[in-house]
């Protein structure tokens, strides 16, 4: 006999469902990541904002200071250009290859041209400065001493007066001095002329010379303004006479302390502030034959002797 018992129905989860927590978490991380993300690339670009506007700084700091000490040593290089000009005796010292100011002006000169120059570079640079204006306060004391300056300090300090009473009349006067332009690497050589002058070569007899060609360059000058500027050359042949023919311009001029000189040629040279001129070529025909010995060259500008040369004649 068979039983039938009602079983109760007891209800079963479903396989795969998960639970509502679970999820909620994996959410939270999710946003706490993105949230992280966004904080660390919010700090990153203000890092990079600030660093480059700090390096906007330095670099408007450094472009500044690069300026200022160009200044000066374009003010200390027009001293050293004066130097020359009041004395043109200074100018083998300060010129050489191997002195000290050719050392300085170096260091320096590497130093403001290398764009990578930072604050540290440009201080040594200040300090070169410094050295190079003290090494050219010790030549101008030397030329005082050589040109007896110091044998009347009364006249010399009320000279100084009159000057500290009109600094823009100081200041033309430096001008003057400073625009005086300097001849270097002077030479002097003897031509034979052939086949009616479409030939030239060069001689060391005085029998065989048809012409003297002077040739020398002008060095650079920060001070002169650009247009054309004339120099007088003075030629002495052996017996020390001057050579002189009005057909090239011959003449005589006022030297800077008043004393008048003769000169046998003028020449018209084109400039540019700072830039130098090479080879200025001027020739002499003379008349007469030319004799054995020494032919001396001077060359003049404003009234200042800028440079000399020479040459000697075998018979």
């Amino acid at each position: 006999m068979s039983q039938d018992f009602n079983q109760p129905t007891v209800p079963q989860p479903a396989g795969n469902s998960q639970p509502p927590r679970k999820n909620t978490v994996v959410y939270w991380v999710i946003i706490g990541i993105l949230l992280i993300a966004c904080i660390f690339l919010f700090v990153q670009k203000n890092k990079v904002v600030t660093e480059k506007e700090t390096a906007e700084e330095q670099l408007v700091t450094s472009d500044s200071s690069r300026k200022a000490i160009e200044g000066d040593y374009n003010a200390s290089l027009a001293r050293l250009d004066q130097l020359v000009s009041k004395n043109a005796q200074m100018d083998s010292t300060i010129n050489s290859k191997t002195g000290e100011i050719a050392k300085l002006k170096e260091q320096i000169n590497g130093i403001l041209h290398d764009s990578r120059a930072n604050a540290s570079d440009l201080k040594k640079a200040r300090d070169l400065i410094a050295k190079l204006n003290a090494t050219t306060k010790s030549y101008e004391e030397r030329i005082a001493e050589l040109e007896g300056e110091n044998k009347d300090l009364t006249g010399k300090n009320e000279v100084l007066a009159q000057e500290r009473d009109s600094t823009v009349t100081q200041n033309i006067a430096l001008k003057k001095v400073g625009s005086v332009l300097h001849a270097s690497n002077i030479r002097m050589t003897p031509i034979h002329l052939k086949n009616g002058g479409k030939k030239e070569t060069t001689t060391e007899h005085a029998r065989r010379t048809d012409m003297l060609r002077i040739v020398f360059d002008i060095d650079e000058n920060r001070i002169v303004d650009n247009g054309t500027k004339q120099v007088q050359l003075k030629i002495t042949g052996p017996d020390g006479v001057v050579f002189s023919d009005p057909a090239f311009g011959s003449g005589t001029l006022k030297t800077a302390d008043g004393a008048t000189v003769n000169y046998t040629l003028i020449k018209d040279i084109a400039l540019q502030t700072g830039v130098p001129v090479k080879d200025v070529t001027v020739d002499w025909h003379q008349i007469s034959d030319y004799k054995k010995g020494a032919y001396n060259i001077e060359i003049y500008n404003e009234g200042y002797k800028i440079g000399s040369g020479s040459v000697t004649l075998k018979k």
